[in-house]
């Protein structure tokens, strides 16, 4: 029993994928339950941005707020990601019937998305700076916030409607809950709270515990949004597989440029982990909603790698 509750925690993302996977089609199969599927959906609504507002202000009681700075290697990270999106943005303003539009737009998504709000927690089980990836998120949030209405309104008509300040808008109010609410939140326990603030540092894995559990909702959604999808087999084979290369292309890229300033776990973090939410929700709010599966898929690969990662980290320590 010992010996299988070690392998359950050890493999606790995979775990978490295949729980939600599971539940899923277990749920959605047991017909005596299709009368809960409403109440289902609001309740998670509610109990997925608590546990990651909760998640995240766990881990950021571990940051204090003279650690939180930019560096100037970040500035290389943004343009991966704005430069990426923008001129994939360009081409199909320039060329709307260009072949393979939706598959362009998908890669669009994975690339010019946040960092992922639970990145620091896998940063710091990998030993590396918790404090540099907080920075970053907030960094990537801003220039998303900018960016996404500036490319999408000039794409489709939906988001035209919108206009930039409604977008930005729409993201900020995205964004400030379950970023800055719980940084804000974590600082003031740090310095009003003394005594509670250390009791929660005295559970080290709280934040990454509570992440496994969001993860399998977080993969319960994805999983559905595939099933549901109106696309075909080969679109969604397409999306699959760019997500796929662009979620290997920012990891590799990000442990580049953080290798070279000593920062390689942060900088791979950073860039490679994606808040796979904000993805699928712009997708569906912005651009064709076929494209939010793509934050599925994605959601898929950096989880597989990370769970790699905290393997090798493992064997290594």
């Amino acid at each position: 029993m010992t010996k299988m509750l070690k392998t359950l925690k050890n493999w606790a993302l995979l775990v978490s994928m295949l729980t939600g996977i599971l539940s899923y089609f277990i749920y959605v199969n047991i017909h005596a339950l299709d009368g809960t599927h409403a109440f289902v959906g609001q309740t998670i609504a509610i109990v997925q941005p608590l546990l990651l507002f909760i998640m995240l202000f766990v881990s950021f009681c571990k940051v204090a707020p003279h650690e939180l700075r930019p560096r100037r290697w970040m500035l290389k990270l943004l343009a991966v990601q704005v430069l990426s999106f923008s001129g994939m943005g360009l081409l199909v303003i320039l060329l709307p019937d260009v072949p393979g539009r939706i598959v362009i737009e998908a890669t669009m998504v994975c690339m010019i998305c946040p960092t992922a709000t639970s990145a620091s927690v896998i940063t710091a089980k990998l030993h590396g700076s918790p404090s540099t990836v907080v920075s970053y998120t907030c960094l990537i949030n801003l220039a998303a916030s900018i960016v996404i209405p500036s490319v999408v309104s000039f794409i489709h008509e939906g988001a035209n409607d919108m206009g930039f300040l409604t977008s930005f808008t729409l993201i900020i109010g995205k964004v400030f809950p379950l970023l800055i609410l719980p940084l804000l939140s974590a600082w003031f326990v740090r310095y009003l709270m003394p005594r509670f603030h250390r009791k929660i540092l005295s559970y080290p894995d709280l934040a990454f515990n509570l992440w496994t559990v969001a993860l399998s909702l977080a993969i319960a959604i994805t999983t559905k949004a595939v099933v549901h999808s109106n696309e075909s087999p080969l679109t969604l084979v397409l999306i699959a597989l760019a997500s796929l290369v662009t979620c290997l292309v920012q990891f590799a890229v990000g442990r580049i440029v953080g290798r070279r300033q000593k920062e390689s776990i942060a900088g791979t973090q950073a860039l490679g982990q994606k808040n796979t939410i904000f993805a699928i929700w712009m997708g569906y709010t912005f651009l064709n909603p076929v494209t939010a599966t793509a934050g599925g898929f994605y959601s898929v690969w950096h989880n597989i790698i990370n769970s790699w990662q905290l393997w090798r980290e493992r064997q290594q320590h």
